[in-house]
């Protein structure tokens, strides 16, 4: 029986820029993480790993004997079967204005119907991310709206 979702993982040859995309843009904090025979990073949310990012490096079999082969590059980018993943989030005004000050485009809306605020943008690999803000109700002229 299913009790949460642990963590999602993405495959990348920008491990550093995806690592800096989600502490800088997102507020997730690099932590621990095993010794892996491939290079990558864990983030965290508060005391989770909520993201595993997991490097590939041409020549080296570590990540595809471990985690398995992914198949064409073409399956590397944007979330392949996985349209997005969500986060609950506060204060959509101050996030806001921090994509537009790191240059990243996010699309907001009300969901109708619901106490529910909501921001999406991309990480660096094309990943879809969805921010709910339950019970905000932040101006029309929220920046990059």
């Amino acid at each position: 029986m299913l009790q949460f979702l642990s963590h999602y993982n993405v495959r990348t040859r920008k491990t550093t820029e995806t690592r800096d995309f989600y502490v800088k843009v997102l507020g997730l904090r690099e932590g621990p993480r095993p010794q892996f025979p491939f290079p990558g990073h864990w983030m965290y949310c508060g005391d989770a790993d909520v993201l595993h990012i997991a490097g590939i490096v041409d020549g080296d079999p570590g990540l595809q004997q471990y985690l398995g082969d992914r198949g064409a590059e073409a399956e590397l980018t944007g979330g392949g079967a996985i349209d997005h993943v969500a986060f609950t989030a506060k204060d959509a005004v101050t996030m806001a204005k921090h994509f537009v000050a790191y240059k990243v485009p996010a699309r907001h809306r009300r969901v109708p119907n619901m106490d529910l605020y909501q921001s999406f943008l991309e990480d660096r690999n094309g990943v879809a991310i969805e921010l709910n803000f339950p019970g905000e109700n932040p101006p029309a002229d929220i920046p990059g709206a």
